[in-house]
């Protein structure tokens, strides 16, 4: 795996207007979700803003209003808690009730190295909950208007391809997971680990509900599922480290524009197309597999791989069922 960016291929300077398009980006008032939404508001795109605190979204919203005073594009607030799987779902019915079409979900929302033990409301590991298997459930409600608007834009003569889910994972799932990604025997952490290894779990998780989701949503479908590594970038994933750590890591990050600038590739680049369903993207916009024993995971076992991601779909369903 090359660990050299490439130059970024689509940014705000060569995007194509995106006016009649609907997106979703979970946790955007801030870091790489708030550049992205930026990019996409002043080429005229409808932008819902999914995150918990109502009181960030009005000021990111506001601080793009300002900055795009021409943009014919708008912004919509919605709540989102990815720390209880219990108001998922109606978070997920009050975008349904207003829209009936939606182009690009970029799960872009999530959380890295909390207090030890943090769980969410539902006691599942803070990092696993709040990064796989509540954007895994937000995502299942969102399908069947991501499956009509592909539909739409087939009927409209739109190439394939062009309805998406962006799974956004990290250079963790490479550097921390263990052998796999995920471990499906500890799940819940009864064989402790630390929590740089949990956060390299929660980031594998997403590359394999990425893939696992593509070989689901695709075919008939039409949609298209793709997983990424944004970069490494200065957000406020890194808050809670020391501040010695922060100001080492500090000197090695790129500001969170190059991150949008992946995820803009992963989400709306013509290059990837249906043949390329499951992909993996690293910074600034190319695509390249991920780790060889997580590509294995992706496989089942008719295609000589371990299978892990199906297993590890079916434990999210298993931890999801009373909530759908």
């Amino acid at each position: 795996m090359g660990n050299t960016p490439s130059a970024p291929t689509l940014t705000e300077k060569n995007l194509p207007d995106q006016a009649g398009k609907v997106f979703m980006i979970t946790g955007s008032t801030s870091g790489v979700g708030l550049s992205l939404a930026q990019i996409l508001y002043a080429h005229n795109a409808r932008i819902y803003i999914a995150a918990r605190s109502a009181e960030k979204a009005d000021y990111a919203i506001g601080h793009m209003k300002s900055l795009f005073p021409d943009s014919r594009g708008s912004l919509v607030y919605l709540h989102l808690d990815l720390n209880d799987l219990s108001t998922i779902k109606s978070s997920a019915e009050e975008f349904l009730k207003a829209e009936k079409q939606l182009d690009v979900l970029w799960n872009n929302a999530g959380l890295m190295i909390p207090a030890q033990g943090s769980k969410t409301k539902q006691g599942t590991e803070l990092q696993l909950g709040t990064n796989c298997v509540a954007p895994w459930l937000f995502t299942r409600f969102l399908t069947p208007v991501l499956r009509e608007t592909a539909r739409v834009r087939k009927g409209e003569g739109g190439e394939e391809g062009g309805v998406r889910v962006v799974w956004v994972s990290s250079s963790a799932a490479a550097k921390l997971s263990p052998q796999g990604g995920v471990e499906m025997d500890n799940l819940d952490y009864g064989r402790e680990r630390s929590a740089w290894v949990k956060y390299g779990v929660s980031k594998a998780g997403n590359i394999l509900h990425g893939w696992e989701y593509g070989r689901r949503a695709g075919g008939e479908g039409g949609v298209l599922s793709v997983s990424l590594d944004p970069g490494n970038l200065k957000t406020d994933l890194y808050k809670s480290l020391p501040r010695w750590q922060r100001i080492v890591v500090d000197r090695v990050l790129k500001e969170p524009i190059y991150g949008a600038y992946t995820e803009l590739y992963a989400g709306l680049s013509i290059d990837i197309t249906m043949e390329n369903q499951g992909a993996f993207i690293v910074p600034w916009g190319k695509m390249q597999p991920p780790r060889a024993d997580i590509v294995q995971s992706c496989k089942s076992a008719d295609e000589s791989g371990t299978g892990i991601a199906r297993q590890f779909w079916e434990w999210t369903e298993g931890q999801c069922e009373g909530y759908m």
